[in-house]
Order: structure tokens, then C-alpha cells, then sequence
């Protein structure tokens, strides 16, 4: 059976998926318009930190769906996650702090979770999968965001016993290494963003901890820390994530890659594994003889693909993306000013740091500090210039805050 026509069942058995939402912002609101016209669903909770946000989408809800629902609106998010009446809960903050919170409390209170957080995933997601599956609960990515979408290629080809070379996704702007929420705030208050959500996706950390997420799901590492990002069309593509030897820029496969020119598209660059497939894929293809190909998906729709998830998680105990076990790579945190010694660093998207690709291997090595656990009271240890990866000998993290807690109880579970 379908998954639409399950949600027709629980649409006719009056028995609709109930739906807590953490997060109201543009991801949030677009994904809560979008659940009032599935069938099957409904949101009941929504909580945000201005509760004028949570009231927002819950009358977009109502505006657009077939019948008025009383959705229950808070700031705190714990009223929405021991709200008997929600099932499942979505993380649609972005924050890594409250995403560490959400994903204990949401555990506690024995619910599924659905992450639109990619930057809590990448910093303690193996140690939730592991507390969720001991707990027979789910914990997911969500559809629509890059790194899923990018898993469906991928799986897709290996399901069809091809070689998949090269996986990952079209940047959607040039990259600005030294973004804040000063520099982004008139385009994002534009787009009804927060400027630090903005500076996150403009000083590259999102596509660092999008690829990273990929990587933790798939083995995949990046050919070398921080990525290639190479710029083409779909074809220039093929060409340059090909070997040196071949005229390409990477020195293995098996990697993660972003590319500047492809957006809003993901892909993985596949090999036929014998000359009968290799000369179909030739004539199907239509690009003439090749020895790899481009399989590409031009769009991903963000959180408006997450009910999609949501009803996997609850309806057939299934998840989207998951780490596969023990960290692959981590997205680390770069300067991206002068730091002095006693100064407090704030993390993602503001002033101080951005994230950056790398492999776990690299990280234990180098005593990188993940990006995501920059928060709190975090403070310099000693001088750190503009463009040095951060060490465990630069920084004292905060260890009141429950996302460093976790990470460290991480880092003993997944011993090196």
C-alpha cells in the first residue's frame, strides 16, 4: 500500500497523524501550511519562541484546512511534547541547544522525532539513533532537505547494483566566509528569516553540515576537508569529480561534494558495474560513450516534503536518513574573525565561527571542536586567527548546556 493511501485510510478512520511543530519560522510556517491540505494529518502543537510565530501558522493551518482544528500554542516547547494529543513532534529550530533539549524531552515522553535541525543531527546524531532504537522509537531526517533527497539517488542506483562514485548537491549562493547576522539581516528579514539562520546557510555551514549528514548516512567522506565545490553545468560536473589521473579534481571516490551551478538540484555520479549496463546507461543517457553518469534530481522541497516523513515515521515505523552507526566525518568550526583570549564565541550563524566538512579521522587527529557545540558560555582559551579550525586546546566549551553533555557521552560511546 502506498503511503497516500494510508493516510486515506487514517483520513476515513477519523484517525489523522497528530503533529507537534518546535520552530514557526519560514521552514516551520511553509511546512504547517502544507499539512492542511494532507490528507490523514493534522498539527496539534505548535511552540515557538514568539508566540505571535506559533499563531501565525496555527491560523495559516486553519485558513487552509478542510475543517478548524484547536492546535495548542506555546513558547515552551515541552507543553507541545507531553501534549497527549501529539504523536510525533518536528524539530523545525535549527538550534543545536534547544535541538539537544527537544530530542531528550521528545524521548522522554516516548515520541517519534522528525528533524529539520541538520545542525543537532551532525553534532549527536549517532548517539540519538541509538537512544531511539533502544527505546523502539523513531529518529529521522527529514525528506526534502538535501541529504535525504540525495540518500533516495543514492540508494537508488546501489539498489540497481550500480557503483556510485560522487553524492551531493547544488549550492544555492556563493559561499561568503565571513556572513553574520549583520550582513545578512535586510535579505533575511526579507524573506521573513532569522539573520542568523541566514548567515549560517551564506558563510557555507549548511552545505558543510548538509554533506556531513550525508556522509554519517552513507560511509561517503569528503575527498579533502571542506570540500572541492567545484562550478559547472550537469555535464562539467561529471567531468571535474572525476580522479586527477582522468583530468578530474578528486583523489578518490566514495565522496561527498557540493557543486556551484546545479542548485537547487542533488546527484550522484555513477559507474554501470559491467559493460552490458554501462552500454545501456550510454543509450539511455543519451551523453554518448561515458564511462559515468550524472543521476540528478533538479529540486528538493525542503520542509514541504517533511509531512512525507512524518507519516513514514508514524504510520510504518520508517525514517527518511539516519546515521549508520559511529561518526563518518563532522562539521568542525572555523574562525571566520580574530578571536582573543577570554572573549565569549558565539556559533552558528553569528559572528565568530562556520563549519566545515571533515572527516571523523581528521577530526580525532586534529582535536577539532565540532561547530555545534559552540554555544552557551563558550569561551577563548588563547588568541585564535581568522580562518584556524578551533581545538579542544583553543576554547572551553560549556558544559552546563545538554548539547555538549550529549556530545560528550557521544564521544565515550563511539570510542576511536
Amino acid at each position: 500500500m502506498t503511503l497516500y493511501q494510508q493516510l486515506l485510510d487514517r483520513e476515513k478512520e477519523n484517525n489523522p497523524v497528530r503533529v507537534g511543530v518546535i520552530g514557526a519560522g519560514q521552514m516551520g510556517y511553509g511546512m504547517i501550511s502544507q499539512i492542511a491540505g494532507i490528507p490523514g494529518m493534522v498539527v496539534k502543537g505548535i511552540s515557538d519562541i514568539k508566540l505571535e510565530n506559533a499563531e501565525r501558522a496555527r491560523d495559516a493551518f486553519n485558513a487552509n484546512s478542510k475543517e478548524k482544528i484547536d492546535i495548542h500554542v506555546a513558547t515552551d516547547f515541552k507543553e507541545i511534547v507531553h501534549d497527549p494529543e501529539v504523536e510525533v513532534l518536528v524539530d523545525a529550530t535549527g538550534v543545536t541547544e534547544v535541538g539537544a533539549q527537544l530530542a531528550m524531552e521528545t524521548l522522554i515522553a516516548k515520541k517519534h522525532l522528525v528533524l529539520l535541525n541538520v545542525e543537532i543531527d551532525v553534532t549527536i546524531g549517532p548517539l540519538m539513533k541509538k537512544l531511539y532504537d533502544a527505546a523502539g522509537l523513531v529518529y529521522t531526517g527529514s525528506d526534502g532537505d538535501e541529504p535525504a533527497v540525495t540518500l533516495s539517488l543514492y540508494e537508488f542506483a546501489k539498489s540497481m547494483g550500480m557503483k556510485v562514485l560522487v553524492a551531493g548537491k547544488g549550492k544555492n549562493n556563493k559561499i561568503k566566509l565571513e556572513a553574520n547576522p549583520d550582513t545578512a539581516r535586510e535579505e533575511a528579514e526579507s524573506k521573513h528569516m532569522a539573520p542568523h539562520m541566514l548567515a549560517a546557510f551564506q558563510d557555507g555551514t549548511k552545505t558543510m553540515a548538509e554533506m556531513t549528514l550525508l556522509s554519517n548516512a552513507t560511509g561517503f567522506i569528503p575527498d579533502v576537508t571542506g570540500m572541492h565545490g567545484v562550478a559547472g553545468d550537469l555535464d562539467e560536473t561529471v567531468e571535474k569529480l572525476d580522479l586527477k589521473e582522468n583530468g578530474g579534481v578528486l583523489d578518490k571516490f566514495g565522496v561527498v561534494e557540493y557543486v556551484d551551478g546545479i542548485a537547487p538540484g542533488v546527484f550522484v555520479i555513477v559507474e554501470g558495474q559491467n559493460e552490458g549496463v554501462k552500454n545501456e546507461m550510454n543509450y539511455l543517457l543519451k551523453k554518448g560513450e561515458r564511462n559515468h553518469h550524472i543521476l540528478y534530481r533538479p529540486f528538493h522541497l525542503a520542509s514541504l516534503e517533511t509531512p512525507l516523513t512524518i507519516a513514514k515515521a508514524v504510520i510504518n515505523h520508517d525514517h527518511a536518513i539516519v546515521p549508520i552507526g559511529a561518526p563518518v566525518s563532522e562539521t568542525i568550526a572555523i574562525a571566520k574573525r580574530d578571536i582573543k583570549a577570554g572573549e565569549k564565541i558565539d556559533g552558528i550563524g553569528g559572528f565568530s565561527v562556520r563549519g566545515v566538512i571533515e572527516s571523523h579521522k581528521d577530526f580525532v587527529e586534529g582535536k577539532h571542536i565540532p561547530v555545534g557545540c559552540i554555544t552557551g558560555n563558550a569561551i577563548a582559551k588563547r588568541d585564535i586567527k581568522n580562518g584556524s579550525a578551533l581545538t579542544i586546546d583553543d576554547i572551553e566549551l560549556d558544559d552546563t548546556t545538554m548539547v555538549v553533555k550529549l556530545r560528550q557521552l557521544q564521544d565515550r560511546i563511539f570510542v576511536d
